[in-house]
């Protein structure tokens, strides 16, 4: 199930950071400040247990929302639980009015790389040597569509 975070999941969301991202995780405060700011929204994909498999957080400014994070768990990998919190994520800025969703990748995240393509996003633009480990990062892009024409379009 995806859910707002809540305050009784930010340790287990510092945890994942310390897992997948190590020396750049955020710390489970530095998250809670950062979800907190105008703008800004936070899920947790979560187990009925209370067990958080993943998390995403946006931030929202005029006419763009910006992916900007996104983990899952290593034993909840390749099993939906990304692509079900990107869509979370596509369709809450949708709802709240962004034209685009902006995102940064780095060109050595081949997994990642084919989750957004698989979603619609495309590049946009290319950051060299941007990450610690030297490598590019990706800017790509996701046109929205407003809630209003997402919902004309699914109807039967």
């Amino acid at each position: 199930m995806i859910v707002p975070v809540g305050e009784h999941d930010l340790d287990q969301v510092g945890d994942l950071e310390d897992q997948l991202f190590g020396e750049q995780a955020w710390s489970a405060q530095a998250f809670a400040e950062l979800s907190a700011g105008p703008g800004r929204r936070a899920w947790v994909a979560r187990t009925e247990d209370g067990t958080v498999l993943g998390y995403v957080l946006t931030g929202h400014v005029g006419d763009f929302a910006e992916l900007l994070r996104i983990g899952v768990r290593a034993g909840a990998q390749r099993r939906g639980t990304a692509t079900a919190l990107l869509a979370t994520a596509v369709d809450a800025a949708a709802a709240d009015g962004a034209e685009r969703m902006l995102l940064e990748v780095s060109t050595g995240n081949d997994s990642a790389r084919a989750l957004y393509a698989r979603s619609g996003f495309e590049q946009i633009d290319r950051r060299p040597r941007y990450y610690a480990d030297g490598s590019d990062a990706l800017v790509l892009q996701l046109q929205l569509q407003p809630a209003a024409h997402r919902s004309e379009r699914m109807a039967p």
